[in-house]
């Protein structure tokens, strides 16, 4: 069972009119987090300009008070660590500027493009693949989105659309609304898929208006939700899933497994757990992307491919999230190769 403990009363939490004053009052100042958090003020803070702190009081809320440890307090505080070169981890891990025929659109596989319909998140997630991206040079305005539309009606192969940025609800409805019209009329289109976080980090966001887009949208929805760790979910954000699926979609949840959150198996079993028993599907568990700034996130691949046999072991197949890795340049997810690091039996650890 999912626990409904929390960290912060109601009294503890501003409240504002509509999810967009919320979105603009997250906090960007690692003195108020600390404030908020009870915390001691640090001594030596690290504020960098570009991909500062932001994060939403929601899930602030989620954080548990005086805890300088925790995972979700971890997943956005900017850390040293970040300024740290590393051999093998780049700006554009994924290679994804050799894949963006025109503004706004990746097309890395066959069946299915990306588009980044904004550069903007709710919530600055440290180890993000694409804190470096030029979302400025691929944010298509409204007069480009045509363009957009016209490439995938060219592209018979192509099925599925992902929307995604930035966040693509971070983008008010009318104009989500403007891109999934578009995108009804592709014939060949099946599945309009949304990768998100804001259900997380800024449950509001899932308003009626919102569920009502998504109700009349006659093509089928798929949303990706991005969570690592059980504490991100609570009763509001299973309230929010459950309005989702009642508006038609279909929703499955992506982790990044990352060293010192959510690296060690009985986290991992709680988590598959906790998001099925809130209607969401464990889809994928990844390998982090090598991007500048993360690698004080990564774990080595022996280390991770225990942790998954553990997974195995432990948990019924359907909630299994698949283990794989992006890499540069490949037509598909790579699934990572489990039985080429299969632990000793007599020495894995048990849970």
């Amino acid at each position: 069972m999912i626990s409904t403990k929390k960290f912060f009363s109601d009294a503890d939490l501003p409240t504002f009119t509509d999810w967009q004053s919320e979105l603009a009052a997250a906090v960007s100042d690692v003195d108020e987090l600390y404030r908020l958090l009870e915390l001691p003020a640090p001594r030596d803070v690290y504020a960098p300009k570009q991909f500062a702190l932001r994060v939403p009081h929601a899930f602030i809320a989620k954080m548990k008070k005086g805890d300088a440890n925790d995972p979700l307090l971890l997943q956005v505080l900017p850390s040293h660590a970040e300024r740290l070169a590393t051999d093998g981890y780049s700006t554009d891990p994924l290679a994804e500027n050799h894949h963006n025929p025109i503004k706004g659109l990746l097309h890395k596989y066959r069946s299915r493009v990306l588009l980044t319909i904004t550069g903007a998140c709710a919530v600055h997630c440290r180890y993000c693949f694409r804190q470096h991206f030029d979302y400025a040079a691929n944010q298509p305005s409204s007069r480009e989105i045509d363009a957009v539309i016209d490439y995938i009606n060219a592209c018979d192969d192509v099925d599925e659309v992902l929307l995604s940025g930035g966040d693509p609800l971070n983008v008010n409805n009318k104009r989500l609304a403007l891109w999934l019209e578009k995108l009804a009329t592709i014939p060949h289109v099946r599945t309009v898929r949304l990768h998100t976080r804001l259900p997380v980090v800024l449950p509001n966001r899932i308003d009626d208006e919102l569920l009502g887009l998504f109700a009349s949208f006659p093509k089928k929805l798929v949303m990706v939700l991005h969570i690592n760790h059980t504490n991100e979910i609570d009763d509001n954000l299973i309230a929010k899933c459950q309005a989702l699926r009642a508006s038609g979609l279909t929703l499955l949840n992506q982790t990044v497994l990352l060293k010192g959150i959510n690296d060690d198996a009985k986290t991992l079993c709680a988590l598959s757990h906790a998001l099925f028993d809130a209607g969401i599907l464990p889809y994928y568990l990844h390998i982090l992307d090598k991007v500048a700034g993360a690698a004080h996130f990564d774990l080595p691949i022996e280390q991770a491919v225990a942790i998954y046999w553990q997974l195995l072991e432990n948990l019924s197949g359907y909630l299994v999230p698949k283990l794989a890795q992006e890499l540069p340049n490949q037509p598909y997810k790579t699934p990572v190769d489990i039985h080429a690091y299969r632990p000793n039996p007599h020495t894995a650890e048990k849970i």
